[in-house]
């Protein structure tokens, strides 16, 4: 099998010159022994998301070295210490997620803008992260080959001439075949020594994306899907391995981005599990940043690493190859979570590009589509209801009634990505909410749609909600009201529902609306997939906005639906 991907570096990295950068003369070899080891530096970033104007709120925040909590993130910025850290040596590396769930400046361009800005950036290659597949397959392959939108058609910047990285995924499968979706690995020539790069992402994807986003493939589990191809590339003489996977760990809040505050899971378990062979392992997916070594199976360390989200941290990894052996010198490797501060001086071309994306869509963003009286916001009760949550479920409701015959509407709550607040910047602070208000709210453009379910299934999809894994309320509309006693075992605590206030009865038929994400048994509610009578409507922000216009201006539903015993 040919090596795929392989990519020969600049001229100064593969050129015969000593490492200083001065030209090689011939003299006595013992005056200018030939090193045994040649550097290397990793750059990587993960969970970018899209986010060329520097992100704001919480998400523009992290804790840096000294327990401070600093202002990060911004492609003028990324871009500028990225500049400060390459060297000759340097190749810029991703673990996925950077499309999808994007700010409108990128996603009213299908992540275009965002592509075009990694390749200014250097990027050489990413894992596929879960995002990657919101628009399907064939949406990512046309991002990474060329053309324009079969739908939109071309951005304003012109026909889209794709990407000069490509994705990898050795854990994804086409169905019909078992061959894979995507490169599985890349190799890049550094120094005159191939470093290979295998790609993962988590095999939860069908759980966390539509059902659309990922037909006709399957995701296998990460450890066996690596170390197949680990071994692969230790054939054809490929040593020094590194694993990009989009999967990771969560952590102790507010620790240095240099500590391991990490609670064990799934990013451990595959950095756990991977063969020997492979040397470091870059994650991402749980938008954390830390620097820890695990044990690999033949009981050395290895870094496991990840860069926060949102551009504000590159992790910066130093490491020596062996020269006889193409291997990593594993007591050589250094890393650093290094922060994106907003410090430095924005980069000029970058500034200039990210303004150009932002002008284009500011005609869309700026557009005003309501109003409200007071601050609407994710911050939930007890129960795990929230008033903002419960403005989109009646937003939806109110769009698939006509059409779709809903009685109820349910949101995840992981959908609703922020705040709607009354001075909001870029308004007259008057309560005014914009478009781009509104789409950084709900940024997935999923489809409304609409099932039946029977008061049995729905009071099954309703127990869904609190299993030993995870907790997650679905957000009610105002027409389904319900008690769940948190006392009692799993399955076992939701009772009293009620529809438009009169109880539900096992066998009644009920249409519950939802977005196409929850429908294909997103989230875990696997119930959602025994709906009949499948209808489609809207786009959820769609219903947002029509809603918004309707109703302003809009003061904060009581979260009053859900009744918690604790």
């Amino acid at each position: 099998m040919s090596l795929i991907g392989l990519a020969v570096g600049p001229a100064s990295a593969t050129s015969s010159h000593h490492p200083s950068g001065h030209q090689s003369h011939q003299q006595p070899s013992h005056h200018h022994p030939e090193p045994k080891t040649v550097p290397v530096r990793l750059l990587s970033i993960n969970d970018f998301h899209g986010n060329l104007e520097a992100p704001t709120g919480s998400s523009g925040r992290i804790t840096d070295e000294t327990g401070t909590q600093v202002d990060a993130g911004g492609a003028a910025y990324l871009a500028t210490h990225l500049k400060q850290m390459r060297n000759k040596n340097s190749v810029v590396v991703a673990a996925g997620d950077l499309i999808g769930a994007s700010p409108l400046i990128s996603a009213a361009y299908h992540d275009e803008p965002t592509v075009a800005l990694l390749d200014k950036l250097g990027l050489a290659t990413s894992a596929v992260g879960n995002h990657e597949f919101d628009e399907g397959i064939d949406e990512l392959n046309r991002i990474m080959k060329g053309g324009c939108h079969p739908v939109d058609g071309c951005s304003p910047a012109g026909t889209w001439k794709g990407s000069s990285f490509d994705y990898l995924a050795a854990n994804v499968l086409k169905e019909k075949n078992d061959d894979y979706a995507l490169a599985p690995y890349y190799v890049k020539k550094i120094n005159g020594v191939k470093v290979g790069f295998i790609g993962l992402v988590t095999q939860t994807t069908p759980t966390i994306v539509t059902a659309a986003g990922i037909k006709g493939l399957k995701f296998t589990e990460e450890v066996a899907a690596a170390n197949k191809v680990s071994r692969l590339l230790a054939r054809q003489g490929v040593k020094a391995q590194v694993v990009l996977m989009h999967e990771g760990d969560q952590v102790a809040p507010n620790q240095s981005p240099d500590a391991c505050p990490n609670t064990p899971g799934a990013g451990t378990r595959i950095a756990q599990g991977l063969d020997a062979q492979v040397d470091l392992v870059i994650s991402g997916h749980s938008h954390q940043a830390y620097i820890c070594k695990t044990k690999d199976p033949a009981g050395r360390d290895r870094y496991f690493t990840q860069g926060s989200s949102f551009g504000r941290v590159i992790t910066q990894i130093d490491f020596q190859v062996d020269k006889k052996t193409d291997d990593i010198v594993r007591s050589s490797v250094v890393a650093d979570n290094h922060v994106v501060t907003r410090t430095v001086t924005p980069d000029p071309e970058i500034t200039a590009f990210v303004q150009t994306w932002k002008d284009r869509v500011s005609v869309v963003a700026n557009k005003p589509i309501g109003s409200i009286t007071a601050d609407i916001g994710r911050g939930s009760t007890n129960g795990g209801e929230s008033a903002l949550g419960d403005l989109i479920a009646d937003a939806q409701l109110e769009a698939t009634k006509e059409g779709g015959n809903a009685e109820i509407a349910l949101m995840n709550p992981g959908g609703v990505r922020a705040d709607l607040t009354f001075a909001q910047s870029g308004s007259e602070g008057n309560g005014v909410v914009t478009y781009g208000e509104a789409f950084t709210v709900q940024p997935f453009n999923n489809l409304m749609q609409a099932v039946t379910l029977t008061g049995a299934q729905l009071d099954a999809l309703l127990e869904q909600q609190w299993t030993a894994a995870a907790t997650r309320v679905l957000q009610p509309s105002a027409t389904l009201t319900y008690t769940a006693d948190l006392t009692q075992a799993f399955g076992s605590r939701v009772s009293g529902i009620k529809v438009n206030g009169v109880p539900v009865t096992d066998t009644q038929q009920i249409r519950v609306a939802a977005n196409n994400f929850l429908v294909g048994g997103g989230d875990g509610f696997s119930v959602f997939t025994q709906g009949t009578d499948l209808w489609s409507g809207p786009l959820d922000i769609d219903a947002l906005v029509t809603y918004m216009g309707a109703h302003s201006p809009i003061a904060p539903p009581v979260t009053n639906r859900l009744t918690v015993i604790q």
